[in-house]
């Protein structure tokens, strides 16, 4: 199993087990230990391994105008369209129709529940072209945050990549994921926003995607969330990441 998820070859997932590196169901593994693929919770070296062969986890380059839902009354493209009808797949988080970028769509409602969540501290991150030049003051007044009618929004990191012709490009590193939270944050500031792209999940980029392209994650790139959430999950519990 450890072998046809991609993580090892089978030689070396022996080797894994033999140094008691794997758990299944909380228990340290064996040699040759049979597992229901559908059910059980195998981890290596702490971090949970994918075993179910009918989940899967694409990554999409949400394009301009395409919603983040599963279907639309208005008769616009959901970004479900854009992938395989089988097996069904929802998206974890949303992207507006007018932003573009990395958006994931999964059928593994755990993991989606650990990327969404604020508590596993998986960050987005965004390029944004605003109208204006932001002073230095106007950017540490966003990286302190502001106070939106829904609660303070406070970036996780703000910094400016370019300006030109009276607009500036800035990258935002967000934790949350509040509804229209980086364009109405940007707007308390003064700067308006003209275009919004999500350039990273967590630890996931990938910037050769074409808008409309999608991929299928590997194995390692979906323990790295895990991993990633488990680091934040300490940080929340009072302990320190390691």
């Amino acid at each position: 199993m450890i072998a046809r998820s991609g993580l090892a070859s089978r030689r070396v997932a022996d080797s894994m087990i033999l140094d008691g590196r794997v758990r299944v169901d909380g228990q340290t593994a064996v040699p040759g230990q049979r597992v229901d693929p559908g059910r059980a919770q195998v981890v290596v070296d702490g971090v949970p391994l994918p075993v179910d062969p009918d989940l899967v986890y694409y990554l999409l380059h949400k394009p301009l105008g395409v919603i983040s839902t599963t279907s639309d009354p208005h008769g616009r493209t959901p970004v479900v369209d854009l992938v395989p009808s089988h097996p069904k797949v929802y998206p974890v988080g949303r992207l507006d129709a007018d932003s573009t970028g990395l958006l994931l769509l999964t059928n593994d409602g755990s993991f989606a529940n650990l990327v969404a969540h604020p508590r596993s501290g998986i960050t987005k991150t965004y390029e944004v072209l605003v109208r204006g030049n932001p002073s230095q003051a106007d950017l540490t007044r966003l990286r302190d945050g502001i106070e939106l009618a829904d609660g303070m929004a406070v970036p996780v990191a703000v910094r400016r990549i370019g300006a030109a012709g009276g607009r500036s490009h800035l990258e935002l590193i967000m934790a949350e994921g509040r509804n229209r939270e980086v364009r109405r944050l940007c707007a308390a500031a003064g700067y308006p926003v003209v275009r919004l792209h999500r350039v990273a999940i967590g630890p996931l980029r990938d910037r050769a995607l074409k808008p409309g392209d999608w991929r299928n994650l590997d194995v390692n790139e979906v323990r790295a969330f895990h991993r990633d959430a488990s680091k934040g999950l300490r940080v929340h519990h009072g302990g320190t990441p390691g």
